[in-house]
Formats: structure tokens, sequence, C-alpha cells
């Protein structure tokens, strides 16, 4: 078999280091573009987890690429976003961008933008700081999903309801009962109400505005 020459070898690395580079500076692209948008506080944003049984499941019972989201504030001068994720806590802007499953973004916000205070805003998010994950998305507060503690914020604070809840048996969760079942213990909780990402997106209340309004 004849081996490929010195120049066939560079061609193949030539176009194996142009085509990483064009996929890293697509991702590299989305970040940017979000970090340079127009942004306020009190934005909803929204993006996909990295693959993992959880977020899998997520994405497929809700029929939706977004598995996570969050409240965007200023905290001393810096834009971060407040989320729940191992447990509710702030993240550095650039950092939850960049975590994202393709680096791809949504954000959302009030249509009627002069209820926005965000002083009000920030009150309401201190009350959950710390408190742990819900991965069981039981809608008690002591432990807390990313879209419960979106949902709670507005309600307590500017009396809006963004999305709705939905019982677990109305979603599609059948392609997912088993990994259900052994977060549950054995149950399947089909009565259980949650407020799921992309419910929220779809509230009358909201507007889209990257990567674009409607």
């Amino acid at each position: 078999m004849k081996r490929p020459s010195l120049t066939s070898l560079y061609i193949l690395f030539s176009i194996s280091v142009f085509l990483l580079g064009a996929f890293v500076l697509q991702r590299c692209d989305r970040v940017l573009a979000y970090l340079l948008s127009n942004k306020e506080e009190g934005d909803i944003v929204f993006q996909s987890l990295p693959h993992g049984p959880l977020v899998n499941a997520i994405e497929d019972i809700t029929h939706s690429e977004w598995s996570h989201c969050g409240i965007l504030l200023k905290r001393k001068g810096k834009w971060v976003v407040a989320e729940s994720l191992l447990h509710v806590r702030y993240t550095p802007l650039f950092r939850w961008v960049a975590r994202g499953r393709e680096k791809k973004v949504a954000a959302f916000r009030l249509k009627t933008m002069e209820l926005m205070d965000p002083e009000k805003l920030k009150s309401g998010i201190e009350v959950y700081i710390d408190r742990p994950y819900d991965y069981r998305y039981a809608p008690e507060d002591n432990e807390i999903y990313c879209s419960e503690l979106v949902w709670n914020v507005f309600n307590e604070q500017f009396e809006i309801q963004l999305g709705h809840w939905q019982k677990l048996g109305d979603l599609d969760y059948r392609d997912h009962e088993l990994f259900i079942r052994k977060m549950e213990g054995g149950n399947l909780p089909l009565e259980r109400p949650m407020i799921t990402p992309v419910s929220i997106t779809t509230s009358k209340h909201l507007k889209a505005v990257f990567p674009a309004s409607r």
C-alpha cells in the first residue's frame, strides 16, 4: 500500500486546522454576539446545558432545546446570571454563556419594563441564594430548580406569573420513565406540577430580545 506523501499529509493537516479554527471561531462569535448585545437587568436567559441524563430528560420531555435558565443582573458593575445549578448562585455572564452547549443563548424581557425594579429583583433573588438544586422538581421551595427560581422571583416581587405550571403526566415523560423513577426512589409523580424553561418563553408578559424579537 502506497504511503501518503508529505504534501498530502500537510494538506490534510491544514484542512483539519482550518475546520477546527472555523468551529472554534463560530462558538466564540456566538459568545461575543450576546455579550455585545443590548442587555437589561431582569432579562431571562436560556441555554442548553451539556448532555447528560437529566438534561436529556428535560429537553425531550418538554420538546425544547432550552434545558436551563436564569436571571440577568448587575453586581458591582458586572453582568452576572442568578441561577440554580447545584445551588442558587451568581455566575459571571461570560462563564455562563461559554458553558452552554454550542454557546447558544436566548434572552427574553418583560414587555412592560417600567414594572422592572432592579433593587426589588435583587432582593427577591437574595432570598434563595445558596438553596440546593431540586433534582426532583417538586414545588416546595427548600430546594429549587432553575425555572422555579425565575417564576418565584417574578411572582413574588412583581406579581407577574411567567409561563404555566404543568403536571408531569401531561408532558412527554415516557421515554425517560426509568430515569424519573430512579430519581424518585421508584415513584412516578404524574400529578406533580412543574414550571419548565420552555413554558416561561411562551409567557404573554415576555418578548424575545436575543437573537430576535417576536
